[in-house]
Order: structure tokens, then C-alpha cells, then sequence
């Protein structure tokens, strides 16, 4: 595995997977999609990963140069980063609430499905941090690899959402995110004191 990183490769997954929630975003993804037949469902269910995972390459691509000609340091991306998911973490386990209101006019697939709701600010700040950390093409092939097997998961969850209900029921699904946001919370606290001691090397 010396092309590999398997350390660096769960570090991103864990985190996306948390920041992204599939099991989070059923009980939305149902009701957006409420009286759809089948086959528009799935359709929907794989454009929206597709959106949010082009979303996200996107900024992976070049947020490294936009953060270079602001003049953002990595330490300050890795503080602003960290409060940014601390505020996601918490609103998964305070349970606030995200918008789910019936959008007719536009593909839902696109908005709010795609983003913000999977490629949140949350996870683009993730991707951006962690391409900021990657060193040589080992790390570039673990982010790649760990964004995939979580749109991969995502899918499946939207895919299979009707099922994936009836199994969890609501409360299964309350609190497996509630698990997902505290671990977030926990990631998202080791970002700041990342930052913080960035902010302090550069100052010694």
C-alpha cells in the first residue's frame, strides 16, 4: 500500500461522511421527492450526488489558488474551516431544522438537494483543507478515493431511501445523527486547535 495512504484516506472519509450525513438527508430527500414515481426518484437520487461531488471537485481544484491570491494561511483556513463545522456539528445535535420546502420550479436535484445540502459549505471547507494538508500523490489518490466511497454512499442512501426508513424508522435515523454530529463536533474542535498552533508557530 505504499501508493496508499489508508491513515489519510479515513481522516477525509470520516469526516465527509459526517459533514455530507446520508442516513441525514433521507427523511429530506422523501420529502422533496414526495408523490414522484420510482424511476424519477432514482434519477434524482444519482444527478444530486453527481452535483454535489462536481461541486466539490470544483473547489478542490482551485481553492488552493482563490485562498493563495486572498492571502488566506492554512492555519486561518483550518480555524474558519473548524468553526464552520463546529456550527454544522451543532445543528446536528440540536436537531435545527433545514429547509425542506417543495421546490417545483427547478430541478431539486440541482437545488437544494446537490447543494447546499450535500455540497455544503461544510464539506467544501473539509475538501479545501484537507487538498491544502495533502502532500504528493498519495494523499491527492486517498481524497479522491475517500470523496467517491462517500457519494457512493450517498446514492445508495437516496437510492434506497424509501427502504432504508421503513428499517431505521425516524428515531434510528435521529440518532445516528446525532452520533454523526458528535463526531463532527470532535473534528471540528482538533481543526481550531490546528489552527491555533499554526497561528502560534508562525508568530514564535
Amino acid at each position: 500500500m505504499s501508493d496508499f495512504d489508508v491513515r489519510f484516506f479515513a481522516q477525509v472519509f470520516v469526516t465527509l461522511l459526517v459533514i455530507m450525513d446520508p442516513l441525514g438527508n433521507v427523511p429530506i430527500f422523501l420529502s422533496l421527492t414526495q408523490g414522484y414515481p420510482p424511476a424519477r426518484r432514482r434519477r434524482l437520487a444519482w444527478q444530486s450526488v453527481l452535483v454535489a461531488g462536481g461541486v466539490i471537485a470544483v473547489f478542490a481544484l482551485v481553492g488552493k489558488q482563490i485562498l493563495e491570491y486572498l492571502g488566506i494561511t492554512v492555519p486561518a483556513l483550518q480555524a474558519s474551516g473548524g468553526l464552520l463545522l463546529l456550527l454544522v456539528a451543532l445543528g446536528l445535535l440540536l436537531g435545527w431544522s433545514q429547509s425542506q420546502e417543495r421546490v417545483d420550479e427547478v430541478n431539486v436535484a440541482l437545488v437544494p438537494l446537490g447543494t447546499p445540502l450535500i455540497a455544503g459549505p461544510g464539506a467544501i471547507a473539509a475538501t479545501i483543507v484537507f487538498v491544502r494538508e495533502a502532500h504528493g500523490a498519495k494523499d491527492a489518490l486517498a481524497i479522491v478515493a475517500a470523496l467517491a466511497a462517500v457519494l457512493a454512499l450517498l446514492y445508495l442512501s437516496l437510492r434506497f431511501s424509501l427502504e432504508l426508513r421503513r428499517v431505521l424508522r425516524d428515531g434510528g435515523i435521529h440518532l445516528l445523527t446525532r452520533v454523526f454530529g458528535l463526531l463532527l463536533a470532535a473534528i471540528a474542535v482538533q481543526l481550531i486547535a490546528n489552527g491555533a498552533i499554526g497561528f502560534a508557530r508562525a508568530a514564535g
